[in-house]
């Protein structure tokens, strides 16, 4: 059988409650598309029925297929997903949706090409966000300012869930991904620059969900402590092609 066109990557961690009903979503718009796709949903150290949800689902629906990987993480379940996806195109959907899924289209052909990397933006001109509290949007704003000034200039909202990958670059890429939590963005699309991979900005619609799991003061400290590790592995050349 000839690979999908498409696969969707979810990674899901104590989403028992919000999976379902995105999972239904998501089936609806496979079904109303012309190219094949594969759904793989990705469960990581959860301590709910996450994982139960997802397999109920993938054992009722063709094309979906749940992963469960021991270990906590969003970027090493992104990993696992883009690795085993089979994929021309590998696209990696937040769990919550806070995209609607049908702007999947802005990121492949015929709507975007030339690109090995379509990153979500949320600040690109004719991006649209709703709901999001002034405090968050600027927390947001500082943190890529941060990360602009010390590792991606030039991208504007490197944070968003949803991003696109060809899959001779998510192969390359994720292979050499060090960072498991929620930096690894930022280091996939370093390692990306590095390699002189063509990233593209799409614009979208976003809609702000009070249910985040980010929190805005930790994570950050935590991205800056990531941030200056990928500087050290650039460095030492950790992220540099061979032969």
């Amino acid at each position: 059988m000839a690979n999908p066109f498409l696969s969707i990557i979810i990674p899901a961690y104590n989403e028992e409650n919000r999976l379902p009903a995105t999972l239904v979503q998501v089936k609806d718009f496979v079904q109303r598309q012309q190219f094949s796709t594969e759904v793989l949903v990705v469960e990581n150290g959860s301590q709910d029925r996450t994982f139960e949800a997802a397999r109920e689902f993938a054992d009722q629906t063709a094309g979906f297929e749940a992963i469960h990987e021991e270990q906590r993480g969003k970027g090493l379940a992104v990993r696992r997903g883009m690795l085993a996806a089979q994929g021309e195109y590998r696209f990696m959907c937040d769990a919550d949706l806070s995209m609607p899924i049908d702007e999947t289209l802005r990121f492949l052909p015929p709507a975007l090409n030339r690109f090995d990397v379509a990153i979500g933006s949320r600040e690109a001109p004719g991006s649209r966000r709703f709901n999001e509290p002034f405090h968050r949007h600027w927390g947001g704003r500082v943190i890529n300012l941060m990360i602009r000034a010390l590792a991606l200039p030039g991208l504007h909202d490197t944070q968003c869930g949803f991003k696109c990958f060809r899959a001779e670059a998510a192969q390359d890429l994720f292979q050499h991904l060090t960072l498991t939590g929620w930096s690894f963005d930022i280091e996939v699309l370093f390692i990306a620059r590095q390699r002189g991979y063509v990233i593209q900005e799409v614009p979208i619609s976003w809609y702000f969900n009070p249910e985040s799991k980010l929190s805005l003061i930790q994570d950050t400290f935590k991205m800056w402590q990531d941030v200056l590790t990928i500087r050290r592995n650039h460095r030492l050349g950790q992220y540099a092609r061979r032969g």
